[in-house]
């Protein structure tokens, strides 16, 4: 695959410069590109990351094929709410991670996915077979997986299209409140583009559209208030990265025990992580049409949280 980009602004070193504008590429790939050979600057190859680049300038990118894991299915176990010839819908726990990535190339859940549907190899791309939608590592809840091609594909058009539907539990600081409509208090919208936080890579940050952000819409709505805290219900119009977590952290009401963006604030219980569970997954079956409903029960964890949130403030 090949990017074609012409710098337009001030100009930066290639390496930063470049990692503004690839947003979904990490600084460091970005790095290895240019040690590899990979960026052509001014017709000319360039592995200078710290080279100024300049008004006018024309860059290629020449991005590699992923080379193919060489994925061998383990017996890990797994929470299954639904199963069939086209899909499966698992309970995730946390500290899984969904498929594999430098510093989990074992252990994740599409290793046990392999070993549990024999026919999952290949569906939808040797790195992520079967894969609709995923789960943060810390995220727990339900999540759908493809078992053949034609579910696959008929399963992340539900998804892009908004007719499935995802709602999230979360357990936040303090309490969100409706920026339109102060009336209506206990429920609202928001509305904010999200992308790569300019800083720091391992983040997500509100980004304007024009500064490649992506659209992201988040419905949240208060089922409870514990005194400093509330439990929330999320429902998610949009699937960006970290998009609860953003949102929520951006109004001042991060998600407990977040790692990445509720710093500097503290809670008496330890967790595993952020107290965010996938809910309910809703879809439609991709052979039957009839409506699927899967409900994922809240982990030991959040169950404990609340009830000491509960009795603190009784």
């Amino acid at each position: 695959m090949t990017i074609n980009l012409t710098v337009e602004n001030k100009g930066n070193r290639l390496d930063l410069w470049l990692s503004n504008q690839l947003t979904d590429i990490s600084r460091s790939h970005i790095q290895r590109l240019i040690e590899q050979g990979n960026i052509i600057l001014n017709n000319e190859v360039c592995t200078n990351k710290k080279i100024k680049v300049k008004i006018g300038d024309r860059l290629q990118i020449n991005l590699p094929e992923p080379k193919p894991l060489e994925l061998k299915p383990e017996p890990l176990p797994l929470d299954i709410l639904y199963e069939d010839e086209q899909l499966i819908i698992i309970n995730k726990p946390a500290n899984l991670v969904v498929h594999p990535a430098p510093g989990h190339e074992t252990g994740t859940l599409v290793h046990g996915l392999l070993y549990h549907c024999s026919n999952l190899a290949g569906i939808g791309g040797v790195q992520r077979p079967g894969i609709v939608h995923r789960l943060d590592k810390d995220t727990t809840g339900a999540m759908v997986v493809a078992k053949t091609d034609f579910a696959h594909q008929n399963l992340q058009a539900q998804i892009k299209n908004k007719t499935a539907k995802r709602e999230y539990l979360g357990i936040i600081y303090g309490v969100l409140t409706n920026q339109e409509d102060k009336e209506n208090s206990h429920q609202g919208i928001i509305n904010l583009p999200i992308g790569r936080h300019p800083i720091d890579r391992k983040k997500m940050a509100v980004v304007p559209l024009e500064k490649r952000g992506r659209e992201a819409i988040t419905h949240w709505e208060i089922l409870e208030r514990l005194g400093n805290y509330s439990l929330v219900k999320f429902t998610l119009e949009t699937g960006r990265t970290h998009q609860i977590r953003v949102h929520s952290s951006y109004y001042g009401n991060p998600i407990v025990g977040d790692p990445l963006y509720s710093t500097n604030r503290s809670l008496k219980m330890n967790l595993s992580g952020q107290a965010l569970h996938a809910h309910k997954l809703t879809l439609t079956h991709p052979i039957t049409s009839e409506k699927i409903e899967a409900i994922a029960p809240l982990p030991d964890e959040l169950t404990k949280l609340l009830t000491y949130l509960r009795q603190k403030n009784h």
